[in-house]
């Protein structure tokens, strides 16, 4: 008899099609849901499944759920980091968690199209035009102006290098880059956060979520920044005070703020960021690409076959 083989939250619906899943017929029979869910009616659908396949960090897997999937042998999520696994409670639980590769571009390349709908406003002119109006904004221009990056990872680098391209100036804040790193990368180390979010007329977000970078853009950051500035976020909901945020933007103190991920996700409904001001919301697309999900779900089905076999690949716990 086949184990059966939970793919969550496949929004797309494009799980299967996305990788070639008939590997792993007749031991495997995979089951999609795309929806997201939580508490136990989450427990009710996952405890018939040995393996299961998280997609990011949609649904949470810590020690409290595991210890409730008692069944479960396999879990494999997409992407080689996922915060929202316990990973000392799986393996003490004796569950193999396996990662995949995840494409750096992706994230980047939607963060610059954020840039540029809030600087042209191209969704205030897609709906003037459909309303018959004709010309009613005017654009920012992003040559000779301050591109300020916090963090500086692969996301931020290929921020940095559009930048560049567009003729900006980058600037870049993280505490271990130094001036030398910086200038390799052709930009400039701000002398610290402050100094940055006063200098950057952009200013995107690209650290993770933890202790120190939990609400770094709160009130008192947003205050500091220009009246003509842009935020963009795409890193994680946590790291902005969404409240503030909305706050700023209500009230003029920022110019417009495009972003991508949210607390809770899927949205239902109360942020406050859907009824504020020059704002581009997306719903968490920063790693949704065709190539990407190819790349996630080919590995996803690899792990399950090396699992299969007697050895697991890309192991993360």
């Amino acid at each position: 008899m086949a184990m059966q083989c939970a793919i969550l939250d496949d929004y797309q619906g494009v799980a299967l099609t996305c990788a070639d899943w008939s590997g792993l017929a007749p031991s495997i029979e995979p089951v999609v849901f795309s929806d997201t869910i939580s508490g136990d009616a989450l427990v009710d659908r996952l405890q018939p499944f040995e393996v299961i396949v998280a997609m990011r960090e949609r649904t949470p897997f810590d020690a409290a759920l595991l210890a409730r999937l008692p069944n479960l042998r396999l879990l494999v999520t997409t992407g080689m980091r996922n915060a929202s696994i316990d990973m000392e409670a799986a393996k003490a639980q004796g569950v193999t968690v396996c990662g995949t590769a995840s494409l750096g571009h992706p994230t980047p390349e939607l963060t610059w199209g954020l840039l540029l709908a809030l600087a042209r406003r191209i969704p205030q002119e897609d709906a003037a035009l459909r309303a018959g109006g004709w010309q009613t904004t005017l654009g920012m221009d992003l040559k000779g102006k301050t591109l300020g990056l916090i963090g500086f990872g692969r996301v931020a680098q290929a921020m940095a290098r559009y930048g560049i391209a567009f003729e900006m100036e980058v600037l870049a804040f993280s505490r271990s880059l130094t001036d030398e790193a910086a200038a390799a990368k052709g930009v400039r180390r701000a002398n610290g956060l402050p100094a940055l979010l006063a200098e950057a007329d952009v200013v995107s977000l690209h650290v993770p979520l933890n202790d120190s970078t939990r609400h770094m853009i709160n009130a008192a950051a947003l205050a500091t920044m220009k009246p003509a500035a842009y935020l963009l976020n795409t890193s994680r909901a946590g790291v902005v005070d969404t409240d503030a945020l909305a706050a700023a933007l209500n009230s003029g103190q920022i110019a417009g703020a495009g972003v991508d991920v949210h607390d809770p996700e899927p949205l239902n409904g109360t942020s406050p960021l859907l009824t504020a001001p020059n704002t581009v919301l997306t719903p968490h697309l920063g790693y949704v690409s065709q190539d990407n999900y190819a790349g996630f779900y080919t590995e996803a089905v690899a792990n399950i076959r090396g699992w299969l076999d007697g050895a697991p690949l890309r192991v993360l716990a």
